[in-house]
């Protein structure tokens, strides 16, 4: 039997569920990278950032080149980029609207 798309859209939502591999897809966005340099801005710990880099190429959201001694990487396609943004467009939203109840809890809150 054939998975469900909508778990199949979890399961992708899963796979981003990691806050280094979100750096790391940000950090793609402005283009291919190698490992090292991914580690200099990420501050992690190298084996985390290899389990990291696995996940996002296993799913195919990113691939891997080899040049010798260095693995560079970079965004499968153009849609993570869209993803990202729409990701922060509604964080925006969200943020602000609790900025908003909170100032407003500010506002209504009884003196003491």
């Amino acid at each position: 039997m054939p998975m469900p798309l909508y778990e199949a859209k979890a399961d992708f939502f899963r796979m981003l569920g990691h806050p280094v591999r979100i750096r790391v897809l940000e950090l793609l966005q402005d283009g291919p990278k190698p490992v090292r340099e991914l580690l200099a801005a990420i501050e992690v710990e190298p084996s985390n950032l290899s389990q990291q880099l696995a996940v996002l190429r296993r799913s195919g959201i990113v691939t891997a080149t080899r040049t010798g001694t260095t693995v560079t990487y970079e965004l499968a396609g153009g849609d993570v980029v869209e993803l990202l943004a729409a990701a922060r467009r509604i964080l925006s939203v969200l943020l602000a609207g609790r900025q908003d109840l909170l100032d407003e809890l500010r506002r209504t809150q009884a003196p003491r």
